[in-house]
């Protein structure tokens, strides 16, 4: 993605953060660990990108776990790229949806790989999303149902933003009536998928994957954190909240990542400690 990322997936782990990392850099093409931040001797996050597109993953134990309605789907341009994607993340992992023909695509398939991360993989052209990876949102359980009314949110709250598309299920359909099967939009440049869950399933939003919005001074912070707020959000600690739909998202200010890796180890520690007792990231209060 040419332009700075506004918006950035962030996938807490156990203690598998740099393995996890390293798997999947291993199977998307022009991907690399971009830093590996140690707290003491141990590694704490890793930011790695897979064809440009930023990710972040954290080790901060098992209180959370990965599941399907947080997703990426993946373009690919090639059968043979289709098969090998699908083959690597395949292994450990399980299917959730085979890899085959389907309306929408000449090969598409839903995998959980060996970490729990989910992956729609489809041949395609990168012109219909203009990025590789998209994340896409499955509305489940008691979020059934409220796709498009989430997608207007957070294109009210994020500028510049568009909805490209909104695809209802009709009458007699796989799902309720007037609920999305399928919804493509833009945020902030950055292209979101989002659709309504027809399984019933027991899977829920949560802090296994979250979205790190980049602010670039305290005045960001304040507003980003009170948009998604808005409506029933809840706060949570070090600058974590969930959004009325449970949607979690960290608002961190540009300068936290510096501070926290500071080469001087006081300053460092210094600006951790403050943060650990915040709600809302207070720049002026790191220092």
């Amino acid at each position: 993605m040419s332009k700075p990322q506004k918006i950035t997936p962030f996938l807490w782990f156990d203690h598998q953060a740099e393995e996890a990392a390293g798997f999947y850099t291993s199977v998307f093409r022009n991907s690399k660990i971009d830093r590996v931040l140690h707290f003491g001797e141990q590694v704490g996050v890793v930011d790695f990108s897979l064809d440009g597109q930023g990710f972040n993953a954290m080790n901060a134990g098992p209180a959370f776990q990965l599941n399907p309605t947080i997703s990426f789907f993946v373009v690919c341009e090639t059968e043979a790229e289709t098969d090998e994607v699908w083959g690597k993340l395949l292994e450990g992992g399980k299917v959730l949806v085979r890899l085959d023909k389907y309306p929408w695509s000449e090969k598409y398939g839903w995998v959980q790989d060996r970490y729990g991360l989910s992956w729609q993989i489809s041949l395609g052209k990168m012109e219909d999303t203009g990025q590789k990876f998209t994340p896409s949102l499955l509305f489940s359980g008691v979020q059934s149902g409220r796709a498009e009314e989430a997608l207007h949110f957070y294109a009210s709250v994020f500028s510049p933003s568009s909805i490209t598309g909104i695809l209802h299920y009709g009458a007699g359909g796989e799902g309720r009536e007037g609920t999305v099967n399928h919804a493509q939009f833009s945020l902030c440049g950055q292209t979101f998928m989002a659709m309504d869950d027809t399984m019933e399933s027991p899977d829920s939003f949560n802090e296994a994957l979250s979205f790190v919005v980049d602010c670039e001074d305290q005045k960001e912070v304040d507003y980003f954190w009170d948009s998604l707020l808005a409506g029933g959000g809840q706060e949570s600690m070090c600058g974590w909240l969930k959004d009325r739909f449970g949607v979690s998202w960290q608002v961190i200010p540009r300068a936290l990542p510096k501070l926290l890796s500071d080469p001087d180890p006081e300053k460092a520690q210094r600006a951790s400690a403050a943060m650990m007792k915040m709600r809302k990231i207070e720049v002026d209060k790191l220092v």
